[in-house]
Parts: C-alpha cells; sequence; structure tokens
C-alpha cells in the first residue's frame, strides 16, 4: 500500500488536516491506527468530531505517535488504497523529553518511507516568531531533503486568517521551485488540488 506522510512543525494543523482531508475524501467509518515508537500498535474508531476532540489540540507535540488512516482515492475508472500518515511536528535542536525524541525519530523514518510527502507549513505564523509553528530551519531542511522526492508538496496551511496572505508570498519565495498549494484545513479550501496532487503521485 502506498503511503502519504504529513509532516511539519507542531501546531501548523496536520491533524485537522488528515481528519478533515479523510472526510473530503468520502470515507463514513473513521479508523485510526496508531503505532507507537515502541512498536506497540492500536487500532480506534471515531466519529469526526470525536476525534478532532480528541486527537488535536493547541500543546505542542499532542501527536506522539504515527497516526494513520486508510482511504481509497479515485484513480481512473477505479480506486488505490494509499495510507494517509500523521506524524509528530518537527523542531528545530534537540527536545528535553525523551519520548518526544522517539516520537521525532519515528517521524523522520516514516519520511524516509513515505511514497508521498505533504509537508504542511503555517501560513499566519511567518511574522511570528514567538509561535513554535512559525517556519525555520527545520522547514528548509525537510524541503531540502523531501524535493528529491517526486510526490513532494508544500501546503500553506490556515489560509483563511488574514495573515496568512504575507505568509504564502514569503513561502513561495523562500522555497521556489517545489510545489506550493495554500489551504485551509479547517475549512477544507485548496483540498481538491491536494488530492489531484496525491492521486498523480501514488
Amino acid at each position: 500500500m502506498k503511503k502519504c506522510v504529513i509532516i511539519g512543525k507542531p501546531n501548523a494543523g496536520k491533524t485537522a488536516f488528515l481528519i478533515n482531508f479523510t472526510e473530503y475524501l468520502g470515507v463514513k467509518n473513521l479508523e485510526f491506527n496508531f503505532l507507537l515508537p515502541d512498536g506497540t500498535k492500536l487500532r480506534k474508531k471515531y466519529t469526526y468530531k470525536s476525534a478532532s476532540r480528541e486527537l488535536i489540540d493547541r500543546t505542542p507535540h499532542k501527536t506522539l505517535s504515527l497516526q494513520s488512516v486508510t482511504v481509497e482515492m479515485p484513480m481512473g475508472k477505479g480506486k488505490k488504497k494509499i495510507q494517509l500518515i500523521d506524524t509528530t511536528g518537527l523542531i528545530d535542536g534537540i527536545h528535553n523529553r525523551q519520548e518526544v525524541r522517539k516520537a521525532i525519530s519515528q517521524t523522520i523514518s516514516a519520511i524516509l518511507n513515505s511514497d508521498v510527502i505533504l509537508h504542511i507549513i503555517d501560513g499566519s505564523a511567518v511574522n511570528r516568531k514567538d509561535l513554535l509553528s512559525s517556519p525555520s530551519d527545520v522547514d528548509y531542511q525537510i524541503a531540502k531533503f523531501a524535493h528529491l522526492k517526486k510526490g513532494y508538496a508544500i501546503l500553506v496551511n490556515k489560509m483563511d486568517l488574514p495573515e496568512a496572505g504575507e505568509g504564502l508570498k514569503f513561502i513561495e519565495r523562500e522555497f521556489h521551485g517545489n510545489l506550493i498549494i495554500p489551504i485551509s484545513a479547517l475549512y477544507k479550501r485548496g483540498f481538491k488540488e491536494v488530492k489531484t496532487f496525491v492521486a498523480y503521485n501514488v
């Protein structure tokens, strides 16, 4: 099964994107598979409301495992199953908590083993260096490595916020040469373009 990994800094909107993109693709039964850094596997069913309530949080590093949903993407006259994988937020430097360090290591392994990489950057945080989700060195490092893969795109999230417009222009300059798709994970904007990109690359 092809793997589409969702990466980015903490609070960039990765989990919200996964949940809402899954709903956009028409998945009726939302079933998450969790793979913890120690190898433990868990499975849990949610409604879309309960998934948002339980899995989305403004607390940094709420996600400390790989959490995935299997979806069917339309491919010509048929469909193809792919795994959408949410990951732990990447940071500059080394985190002081061991559990976060292990989860980040797991995220890096997921990137290496993926077919498609969706790199989410918080467009509204470009001029807010006080926010953990503000673009920084780790985003440049991700782009430098990931753009070597065919299936790599930068999703500039939170375009529903006024300050994200300037953020998008900055990201387009700084990450020139990469495919950049403006989205709002909250309001499902830009999802048609993301769906087309993913379908083309799996």
